[in-house]
């Protein structure tokens, strides 16, 4: 392989993606400490260039501080912007800002004979590139969901969002359940939520499920616990919780007393005022109508998303090898 020395070692980033795509699936978390390294060591590069280049008099100079600029002042911010508008995890900006550090230009490499990328930009902006492959590889996620829908002959209008899911496997999963009591919902019940408020309960959801009507009673909370971050790793929290005996509860509870009304069902108010950090953007009513959905059904729409490092990892690997996929469309099309 024939390459620059500090393009050969921006190939150490990507294994470090590809741990963290497979991390972010398994247990939707990513350690903190994985961005300061990558931080600096893309830095580092970027000054060893600068360096290199410098006084930036003649055209390589100057379009590479053009680039350099793009990346910094545009790809970087984006991410930040994309976090705080919701549409990105806090892993998912903090990883397109170590992209734009890391790969503010176009890198080359020769491996026998041939030069890759093959597919440059005129803009040259490398973490761009990487940023529109990640958009078009995400795309194929909610199609290869209506796929497996499909096959399973789940035909529906949420079918490329969500999938129908036995409500016992919701502990293991990570998404968001895509129904409210009145039907599919977009804006429903995280699953790190649900978790959440399992944990500060010490219940496990069999528990929920086996005496639904008790619980939705606010003066059955009795001592709490920590809620954690929600995350799969952590495990239930049942040394708090109480054990139900869903027939003797069943026959001792009266119809008027299930259908009755609480100023705080399920506590859901409580459970919000009580930890000392969000439950990812839940509120009470949210609450209250998931837990509603997954005390009562056998199987409920999940959605479950899909963290968007592992399409950047993909994207870094696209466009490493074969570039820019959306300029060569256009190309395709005639319109660049």
């Amino acid at each position: 392989m024939f390459a620059t020395l500090p393009d050969l070692l921006r190939l150490l980033v990507v294994p470090v993606f590809a741990w963290a795509a497979i991390r972010d699936v398994r247990t939707r978390r990513l350690p903190n400490r994985l961005w300061p390294p990558l931080y600096l060591f893309g830095a580092l590069l970027l000054v060893w260039e600068a360096v290199s280049l410098w006084p930036f008099a003649g055209f390589d100079g100057r379009i590479f501080l053009v680039r350099a600029a793009i990346s910094l002042l545009f790809v970087a911010p984006l991410g930040y912007a994309f976090w705080y508008l919701g549409a990105f995890g806090g892993a998912d900006a903090k990883a397109m800002i170590a992209l734009a550090l890391v790969f503010p230009t176009f890198p080359a490499y020769e491996v026998a004979g041939l030069a890759f990328p093959i597919v440059d930009t005129q803009l040259g902006v490398f973490s761009l590139t990487i940023l529109t492959n990640a958009v078009l590889l995400g795309l194929a996620y909610p199609i290869g969901l209506a796929v497996s829908n499909l096959v399973r002959g789940e035909v529906s209008t949420s079918m490329f969002l969500a999938r129908p899911v036995a409500t016992d496997s919701l502990p293991d999963r990570h998404g968001r359940v895509f129904e409210d009591p009145d039907g599919p919902s977009r804006g429903g019940l995280d699953l790190d939520a649900l978790r959440m408020y399992l944990r500060w309960r010490g219940l496990a959801l069999a528990d929920l499920r086996a005496d639904p009507d008790g619980l939705r009673d606010p003066d059955s909370v009795g001592e709490t616990f920590d809620p954690t971050d929600g995350g799969t790793h952590v495990g239930p929290r049942t040394d708090g919780g109480r054990a139900v005996d869903a027939e003797a509860d069943a026959d001792a509870e009266t119809t008027a007393d299930a259908d009755r009304d609480f100023d705080d069902p399920w506590a859901a108010e409580r459970f919000l005022d009580d930890i000392d950090h969000g439950a990812y953007g839940t509120d009470a009513a949210t609450l209250r109508d998931g837990l509603d959905v997954v005390a009562r059904e056998d199987r409920v729409l999940v959605s479950p998303g899909m963290p968007f490092v592992v399409p950047m990892t993909l994207g870094l690997i696209v466009s490493l090898t074969f570039g820019d996929a959306l300029f060569a469309l256009l190309g395709a099309l005639g319109l660049v």
